[in-house]
């Protein structure tokens, strides 16, 4: 079982095409930090159809590019293959950087895949994509979704404890020495698992995905209350590591539980306030904005939700929050965290 797009792009463009808002506040720059690209024919989220959802009024500066595996290498030994990725990415990140497809500057930073249960062996390849992606090139994801009562529900299909394997611990090692940092995408049951990671490797740059994934499906979806207190209390035990940042996105994925694509239409932007707001308080909290971004994880959420819509929500549930927070939340943290080149002056 697994849970990516539930409709065709054809037919969410369609379904997201019944209800839209305009963009608030559309002068606050925004860097996207966590999206994919894709073309599996006959489904396709490439550079247009990117384009596409960040020309949507809101002030899209620069944006994250995260493994998804697109683009592997067709030949070439196995360890090499997913370089292809990050070969493809970096195409699409010059052609952005011409201005010819506008001012925002897509996928300004690349985190692709690598098999860091290859231990050691897995430097050369890390090395591969640092070259393939020049200076665009920031780190690797890994994912290690698994629940002990769903199994993983991910394309690779991670093995439990995958985490604190030796072999994927060797691998990880690597990391730090080059600069790279790691992005970590797994369930709420595993953040223990992640904050052991992280204690371990205090030197090495780690990236929470997906506000920890409190998953919403299964025997979870009828103990909501007690998933949101378990996620709660292991979220805030996490940022207690200072090495660890966190997205605030991935809400919209069909695990989480929220149904929101099963809806006749689209929801609105307060709708998803109203729903994702809790969960939103404790991760900035937790973490404190300075260790937090937002992320839209398209075209993945877009099965929930419409990306101005989106957008309109994180603006309307941070609104409390300080200027100086609002600014690291938007833009400055994904800034720092993946070394973004992008003007973040205001256009006028």
């Amino acid at each position: 079982m697994t849970f990516m797009l539930t409709r065709t792009m054809a037919e969410l463009n369609n379904w997201h095409a019944t209800y839209t808002e305009a963009a608030l506040e559309p002068e606050l720059p925004i860097i996207d930090a966590h999206h994919h690209m894709w073309d599996r024919p006959p489904e396709r989220y490439a550079l247009d159809e990117l384009q596409a959802d960040f020309s949507t009024g809101h002030d899209i500066r620069a944006s994250v590019f995260v493994e998804c595996t697109a683009m592997f290498r067709a030949d070439g030994p196995e360890a090499l293959k997913p370089v292809g990725e990050t070969e493809y990415v970096n195409g699409v990140a010059a052609a952005s950087a011409s201005g010819i497809y506008g001012s925002t500057r897509l996928c300004a930073g690349i985190v692709s895949y690598a098999d860091l249960t290859a231990g050691e062996a897995v430097r050369p390849v890390l090395e591969a994509h640092m070259r393939a992606g020049g200076t665009r090139f920031r780190g690797i994801r890994h994912q290690a979704q698994f629940d002990a009562v769903l199994g993983s529900m991910a394309r690779r299909r991670p093995p439990p404890g995958l985490l604190r394997s030796p072999e994927f611990r060797a691998g990880f090692a690597e990391l730090g020495p080059l600069g790279l940092s790691f992005d970590a995408y797994l369930y709420f049951t595993q953040l223990g698992e992640l904050r052991d990671l992280a204690n371990n490797f205090p030197d090495t740059t780690i990236i929470l995905n997906h506000a920890g994934t409190p998953l919403g499906i299964g025997p979870y979806a009828e103990n909501r209350q007690a998933v949101f207190s378990a996620w709660s209390d292991d979220m805030r035990r996490l940022a207690e590591c200072k090495n660890v940042w966190l997205k605030i996105g991935g809400l919209g994925m069909a695990l989480c539980g929220f149904g929101l694509h099963e809806r006749q239409l689209p929801p609105s932007s307060d709708d998803l306030a109203e729903l994702w707001w809790p969960y939103i308080d404790v991760c900035i909290d937790a973490f404190g904005a300075s260790r937090c971004m937002f992320e839209s994880n398209f075209p993945v959420d877009k099965q929930s939700c419409g990306y101005p819509v989106l957008w309109n929500a994180f603006k309307k549930i941070s609104a409390v929050r300080s200027p100086d927070e609002r600014t690291d939340l938007f833009s400055g943290t994904a800034r720092r965290v993946y070394r973004v080149e992008a003007s973040l002056e205001p256009n006028f």
